[in-house]
């Protein structure tokens, strides 16, 4: 999170970056501001994130697009951790509103990790940042308050919810940053995801068949023909997210009585 660099504090104990995300630190009003707000700042950094990575916003890019001075940002957002942060929360945005058709814990929580995935792929930068702190941004505490409901009728004790949900989210996340990498390796080598599985294949051939004995799993496997073909774009996802979620069922029963 970004420290509040001199700035007033306020009594919240939050940082500059939080109160502004929570609306309680006002921008100065007073000098030049030519069609600059903050919204326009976050817009363009957004921007710049999904056109060239979390790794390309800066004030001073951010400035640039805006075609003002890196100075003139300063009033609004106190230092790049902080635009992270707004930026983060604007582009997350509040959960969509869960469908009253879907019902059950587990249900729920299927809903709610497909949704967070939805998320993070139209933004991929996203998943970029890193996690510096627990949420307490608004949009981050709604989509935990979503979680959280998701869970009422599950019977399991308050801090085990929130371990579910760390849980859930920490796999949603990592699927999301492990599927854009091998996504993104792909496009470099300039190869679709089924051509670049049969040269992976090829390439295991090589380099176990001189010694089957050594790798007698990855004999079995290439046999199979698993390598031969990508998986469709959900089958890791939706099969991780039915393991974890077979595993939150077993410590639902055992608390409960019933999955």
């Amino acid at each position: 999170m970004a420290a509040d660099d001199g700035a007033e504090d306020l009594g919240t104990g939050l940082s500059a970056s939080l109160e502004t995300a929570w609306g309680l630190r006002e921008r100065p009003s007073k000098g030049p501001k030519p069609g600059l707000s903050l919204d326009r700042i976050l817009d363009a950094g957004i921007a710049v994130a999904a056109a060239e990575g979390i790794g390309a916003v800066s004030m001073g890019r951010v400035a640039k697009e805006l075609g003002v001075s890196t100075m003139s940002l300063y009033r609004y957002v106190s230092s790049r951790d902080e635009l992270y942060v707004l930026m983060q929360d604007a582009a997350t945005g509040s959960p969509p509103a869960m469908p009253a058709d879907v019902e059950g814990w587990r249900a729920r929580l299927e809903w709610w990790a497909r949704a967070q995935r939805e998320t993070f792929r139209r933004n991929l930068w996203l998943v970029r940042i890193p996690v510096s702190g627990p949420p307490a941004t608004p949009r981050q505490l709604e989509w935990m308050e979503q979680g959280l409901a998701a869970l009422d009728e599950s019977g399991l004790e308050e801090g085990w919810k929130l371990s579910v949900l760390m849980l859930i989210g920490g796999f949603v996340r990592n699927e999301v940053m492990l599927m854009a990498d091998l996504d993104e390796g792909m496009r470099a080598g300039g190869r679709e995801p089924d051509e670049a599985m049969r040269q992976y294949a090829r390439t295991v051939d090589a380099l176990t068949s001189k010694a089957p004995e050594r790798f007698p799993s990855l004999r079995r496997l290439l046999g199979g023909g698993v390598l031969d073909v990508a998986d469709a774009e959900d089958t890791e996802f939706e099969f991780g997210l039915g393991r974890v979620l077979d595993g939150v069922a077993v410590l639902v029963e055992g608390r409960t009585g019933k999955a």
